[in-house]
């Protein structure tokens, strides 16, 4: 994946769109895509990042209604206006019960309500609230915990359904860790000044919201200090997040009624049982998390977790609810977690909530408007180039012996390509939504799609399915069906048509940030030990093992080196993945480059050659800033390493930047050709 966590499942997104424009105004793309960004100050052997994209980032400052700014900003703008038409039209239609047309608009015009939001203030959640007053025992608790896993919230732990890691034929329901309130485990207990001052802000901010609902201050006070314990028990438990990497370490497989004899105030069975399936058996992530939920339900008092519940209930639902609870909301979570100055407008959160509800329906209009099949096909084919090049280049590895080679060219051929979009839709017919409640609709769209992900259960596994939207700027590697999935959107520059975009450009942007980078993923350090049909089976041999794990470590000690805000580093362990992945693209794209007409060509476009123009395009994939506290935030609780960092370590582990671009030892980037990370 681009973007986002790639810890199980593994899923990821943004979102982009292509624009039309007159082909072949070659000099326009030429200039404005890469040679205008350039930071004419900087040596690109000292900062390939900043030489590449600081001319542009110098005059693009961070929007206040931001935590970063860059080329995801730019395509997802564009894809923002044309979803905003979309839904508009919609709204104005009045169309047919149960019809996307009416489903899009209505959800649109509910959202956009705000004098009618204002009106319903809590009472959307008010039934709820009144039940969790209601509790009078543990069974009853898990009732209500049920009824919020099953309508958007995710008290306790989280679930989801998805194929079974050693048998990818079957889905399974997968219990994992969960139910906390911070972003991650490690802000609870980090020492550092930066993070105590976020613990003492999520106290205040519990605490807010808790007199929001009602209850004077002395008992928001003591409420909020008892949920904060709570969570901060759970998280004690909680794996760090590079702990969370190994697939075999978070597999743990077993019967319902097993599981409930270690966690039997659970009530699995019933809980079970109240969502209308029969399970024979189920994977849990972290057992020891359980246990230990399992010994709080019996020792913390009934009242805390009242209070607990509560809080994740308005925390889950506030930012469709009234103006109060919402701008609080984004006080904390976006203000002072990531460093947002101001609220980005309505519009366009209703838009990213209706992605979330109706992203199928959206995207089938998406992909008549703006993808059209002789731009699929320049894709499709270029990603069979790309594949064909990582054949070549396995079987040129020095470092792996044979018969491992030919295992991993196996499952090289068997990687299943989807692109641009998928060949079946989901019907959302049954997805009940008015024009009158928005945060009614949300909670409508997210039990549709719990009923939706739990059917699978006595299904087989559906391979055809998507788990991105055509409109999505993004792309993922799934594992458990082998396969890379690449919307419509990614492929597209910001303003540009693809006719405008040149070879090695695309090569850069999409052949290697994308294409080399999701195919790489099968073989990072989860991904290589799926075999060709799925299934979490080791294929290598011990010795090619030792190898890889020997090359890897090095890119993990790589990553940790770097320093960020001046005194933070990245988690190389966490972020390894998405690093090795990153190398790979680059090397792999480049391989195939070297064979286009352009590259052989070796004419200069925008004073740059082929090759750095390659290097360049990759760079652009890249282009955005982020506010301060929003990188502190994502080396905590992402396991991709801050963006600049991902353009700097792989030019520094390839030979062909040092030769395109000068690089000398007397530069800061330079690293000497023995110290060079070489994985794939």
């Amino acid at each position: 994946m681009r973007f986002l966590k790639f810890v199980l499942p593994l899923f990821c997104l943004y979102t982009i769109s292509c624009k039309d424009s007159t082909p072949n105004q070659e000099i326009r793309s030429q200039v404005d895509i890469l040679a205008s960004h350039i930071d004419t100050t900087i040596h690109p052997g000292d900062d390939f990042f900043e030489y590449a994209n600081g001319g542009w980032l110098k005059k693009n400052p961070i929007p206040s209604s931001e935590n970063g700014w860059g080329i995801f900003n730019l395509v997802a703008d564009e894809n923002y206006q044309r979803i905003k038409k979309i839904s508009e039209d919609a709204s104005a239609m009045h169309g047919k019960e149960g019809s996307a047309a009416q489903q899009i608009g209505d959800f649109f015009f509910s959202g956009m309500d705000s004098v009618g939001i204002e009106t319903l203030d809590i009472s959307p959640l008010q039934s709820t609230l009144s039940k969790i007053d209601s509790i009078r025992n543990t069974d009853q608790l898990i009732e209500l915990v049920s009824w919020m896993q099953e309508n958007g919230a995710s008290p306790l732990y989280d679930m989801y359904i998805g194929q079974d890691l050693m048998n990818s034929d079957k889905n399974r329901l997968y219990l994992s860790q969960g139910g906390l309130g911070l972003p991650d485990r490690d802000y609870y207990f980090n020492t550092d000044t930066r993070t105590k001052t976020i613990r003492d802000e999520y106290l205040k901010h519990i605490q807010t919201m808790l007199s929001l609902l009602g209850a004077d201050s002395t008992k928001a006070k003591a409420d909020s200090k008892a949920i904060m314990n709570l969570e901060t028990t759970m998280a004690s438990i909680h794996k760090k997040l590079e702990d969370l990497r190994d697939p075999y370490a978070n597999y743990h497989k077993m019967s319902v009624a097993s599981f409930e004899k270690l966690t039997g105030k659970l009530k699995w069975a019933e809980v079970f049982k109240g969502f209308k399936v029969e399970i024979d058996s189920i994977i849990v992530g972290q057992p020891a998390f359980f246990t230990k939920i399992n010994s709080m339900l019996g020792s913390a008092p009934l009242a805390d977790w009242k209070s607990y519940l509560k809080w994740h209930l308005v925390s889950s639902f506030s930012p469709y609810l009234s103006s109060r609870f919402d701008k609080e909301h984004f006080h904390f979570y976006s203000e002072i977690v990531r460093g947002a100055k101001e609220q980005r407008p309505r519009w366009k959160r209703v838009l990213d909530a209706q992605e979330n509800a109706l992203g199928d329906a959206l995207g089938q209009l998406f992909v008549k408007e703006y993808f059209p099949d002789k731009t699929k096909k320049r894709y499709e084919d270029l990603v069979a180039k790309i594949v064909d090049a990582y054949r070549v280049h396995i079987q040129k590895l020095d470092w792996m012996t044979d018969s491992t080679k030919q295992k991993a060219i196996v499952k090289l051929n068997s990687i299943t390509r989807k692109i641009g979009y998928p060949n079946k839709w989901k019907d959302y017919s049954n997805m009940k939504i008015s024009r009158n409640n928005y945060c009614q609709n949300i909670i409508a769209a997210n039990s549709w799609s719990f009923q939706y992900e739990f059917a699978k259960l006595s299904k087989p596994v559906d391979r055809s399915e998507w788990g991105m939207t055509p409109q999505t700027y993004n792309a993922y590697y799934n594992p458990s069906n082998n396969e890379i999935v690449l919307p419509a959107a990614i492929f597209t520059a910001p303003g540009y048509s693809d006719e405008e975009v040149d070879d090695a450009v695309i090569y850069g942007y999409v052949g290697a940030s994308t294409i080399g980078h999701e195919l790489t993923h099968g073989f990072d350090d989860q991904g290589r030990q799926f075999d060709e049909k799925g299934n979490l089976k080791n294929w290598w041999s011990k010795a090619d093992e030792m190898n890889f794990n020997k090359r890897a470590d090095l890119l993990v000690k790589q990553f940790n080196m770097y320093t960020v805000l001046d005194s933070l580093h990245p988690n190389g362990s966490a972020t390894l993945g998405e690093n090795i992945a990153d190398l790979g693209g680059v090397v792999i794209a480049l391989d195939d480059f070297k064979k286009t007409k352009q590259f052989k060509e070796g004419k200069r476009i925008a004073g740059l050659t082929p090759i750095q123009r390659y290097f360049m395009g990759y760079a652009y994939g890249w282009m955005q800033t982020r506010r301060p506290e929003m990188l502190a935030s994502q080396l905590l609780t992402d396991v991709h390493a801050p963006i600049f960092l991902r353009v700097i370590a792989p030019m520094s582990n390839c030979d062909d930047w040092y030769h395109a671009f000068q690089v000398k030892p007397n530069h800061k980037q330079y690293k000497d050709s023995v110290s060079r990370v070489r994985i794939w």
